[in-house]
């Protein structure tokens, strides 16, 4: 191995290229290796934000379900925050903690890159363990606060359909269209050229209008209320904001609250563009500059008590598209030079930070990415280490299995 290639640490043993009959997690970390990595991630933190490059693999979401495991079942983690709504999040919580329904129906209102088989193994896992540990649990909890659901759409329709019938045609324009968005995000619509038109966030003030306007005996406290959250939901999505960012804020603040009131050590699952702990530029929009993320707010209050880890990959079939070798300037590239299966960097030792460190991108597969845009969709950063402490590269990739 020459000078130019990158030492792995961590890697997968041989066995895990043979040609013949494979596990279904075969070509991911050993349990050996899993059981180091999570031991020296848990040392003094409370906060472990574990990111995926791309929502769409099913290797990257079970090695992620995986350290998180060993973090619980070792290392005391006790909470699992997810980017979802707190409604969302309540019902996946008392599904592990209480079981009333299946894992499927827990997650028939979630966001939908949460609505998986893989999904519903992890929380069937957690589950599992609760079970197993009823007085000291592992909860779940949202970043983002209650939101909009499909229902809240429907009630809204049925008080006018009741109480002012003449206005449920012109109201219906307004909901119907915006309501899509809660099955494929209004920005993934545009990019994929289905989108109606008109943006969502305008349909669904004028649809609050409308009922404003209705005279008094028509108007209804709760209705308005669910017409807020509609409101509210379209105009902070990624469409509503015209930013990728998120709402690095507020969903910084809520881990943070829950890990207060809580005292429980956290491990936060999203992408790498919000789980960095340092400040990101959008490769799709770099007009924007540098953007806080959730991540990097955490680290600005928790210290070195939060820990970043990224998980990426080299090449896949992810059905809805292939995405290609790396182009040579992200980092994926580099740490594809490695012909592992899988394979991990500390960036906190001091060797490797000096190998590794400075200006870098990361290629991140999101809703509106397409392999003829490969080189430009990534986020850079002013510092590789900074950003991530930990960085996991897997070689070859494949879809995770949606729920219907």
């Amino acid at each position: 191995m020459n000078n130019d290639t990158p030492t792995p640490h961590g890697s997968s043993p041989s066995p895990t290229r043979s040609s013949g009959p494979r596990h279904p997690d075969a070509g991911l970390l050993s349990d050996a290796t899993l059981d180091e990595l999570a031991e020296k991630l848990a040392v003094a933190t409370t906060i472990v934000g574990i990111g995926e490059s791309a929502r769409l693999s099913r290797e990257t979401f079970v090695l992620r379900d995986r350290l998180f495991r060993k973090l619980v079942q070792h290392h005391g983690f006790r909470a699992l925050a997810v980017q979802d709504s707190a409604g969302v999040a309540a019902g996946l919580d008392r599904y592990v903690r209480v079981g009333e329904t299946s894992a499927e129906s827990a997650l028939e209102g979630a966001w939908r890159p949460w609505r998986t088989a893989e999904m519903v193994a992890a929380l069937e896992w957690i589950r599992a363990f609760n079970q197993e540990h009823p007085n000291d649990p592992v909860r779940i909890f949202g970043v983002k606060p209650v939101q909009a659901q499909p229902e809240d759409y429907d009630a809204v329709l049925d008080h006018v359909r009741t109480s002012a019938p003449e206005r449920l045609t012109e109201l219906t324009r307004h909901l119907e269209p915006i309501r899509s968005a809660h099955r494929t995000d209004e920005h993934v619509q545009r990019a994929r050229g289905t989108h109606p038109g008109r943006p969502f966030a305008d349909h669904a003030r004028d649809a609050l209008a409308l009922i404003r306007s209705l005279p008094e005996a028509a108007q209804d406290n709760g209705v308005l209320a669910r017409l807020r959250l509609i409101v509210d939901f379209h105009e902070h999505s990624v469409a509503g904001r015209g930013s990728y960012a998120g709402d690095a804020t507020v969903w910084a603040d809520a881990i943070i609250d829950h890990q207060h009131r809580t005292g429980l050590r956290v491990v936060y699952w999203d992408g790498i563009a919000h789980t960095s702990a340092a400040a990101v530029t959008s490769g799709p929009a770099p007009h924007h500059g540098p953007q806080p993320s959730t991540g990097s707010l955490l680290r600005k209050r928790y210290g070195t008590q939060y820990v970043s880890v990224a998980i990426g990959f080299h090449h896949g079939d992810l059905s809805v598209f292939t995405v290609p070798e790396p182009a040579g300037d992200v980092i994926d590239a580099k740490l594809g030079a490695v012909d592992l299966p899988v394979h991990w960097l500390d960036l906190r030792r001091d060797a490797v930070r000096r190998q590794w460190d400075g200006p870098a991108k990361a290629r991140v597969i999101s809703g509106v990415y397409h392999p003829s845009r490969d080189a430009a969709e990534h986020l850079a950063v002013a510092s590789l280490a900074d950003a991530f402490d930990v960085l996991i590269h897997i070689r070859r990739v494949t879809p995770v299995r949606w729920l219907p």
